[in-house]
């Protein structure tokens, strides 16, 4: 837990969740690389015409499809607390990226209702679709550290992906 300071002036605490599963990603030759995590695998790529194999997404198209799938699960938990069935529930997403620096832009995402979602009940699943935790993340960015790692040799490129050590 670490404390900041509230508007008022006063401590106010933050809340630190316990560390999340570790996500570790191996070169698997060319631009392919694997994500493992809590005993999955996605694979990611690039397309052919820009060197890869094409044989999973690309990081780009995985960063928007985690905010896409992110909405689609926070718009599911709603219909279910409300018992409205999710059936035709789905959520599109396009983007678009900048060039200085090299980043993902814009993201549009369209939600796609089920057909018996009461009008009285469509703005309040847009609020909180729009609030998802990959929402929020880019709306409230993390601090990202970025280190070199001292792997102490090939030994350690085939251990299983496991948890972070708790925090002291």
């Amino acid at each position: 837990m670490s404390n900041s300071t509230s508007a008022a002036g006063a401590p106010a605490a933050t809340v630190r969740r316990s560390p999340t599963p570790a996500i570790c990603v191996r070169h698997r030759g060319r631009d392919r690389f694997d994500i493992e995590t809590r005993g999955h695998v996605v694979t990611v790529d690039q397309p052919q015409d820009a060197g890869g194999e094409d044989v999973g997404p690309t990081p780009t198209e995985l960063f928007v499809a985690s905010v896409a799938a992110c909405v689609a699960f926070y718009a599911r938990r709603y219909l279910a607390r409300h018992h409205i069935d999710p059936t035709g529930l789905s959520v599109r997403a396009s983007w678009h990226t900048a060039a200085k620096p090299p980043r993902v832009d814009e993201i549009e995402i369209s939600i796609d209702v089920p057909a018996d979602l009461p009008a009285t009940r469509r703005d309040a699943l847009l609020a909180v679709a729009s609030h998802c935790t990959v929402h929020n993340s880019l709306t409230t960015p993390p601090r990202v550290e970025i280190t070199l790692a001292d792997t102490g040799g090939p030994q350690y490129q085939d251990q299983p992906v496991g948890r972070h050590p708790e925090p002291t």
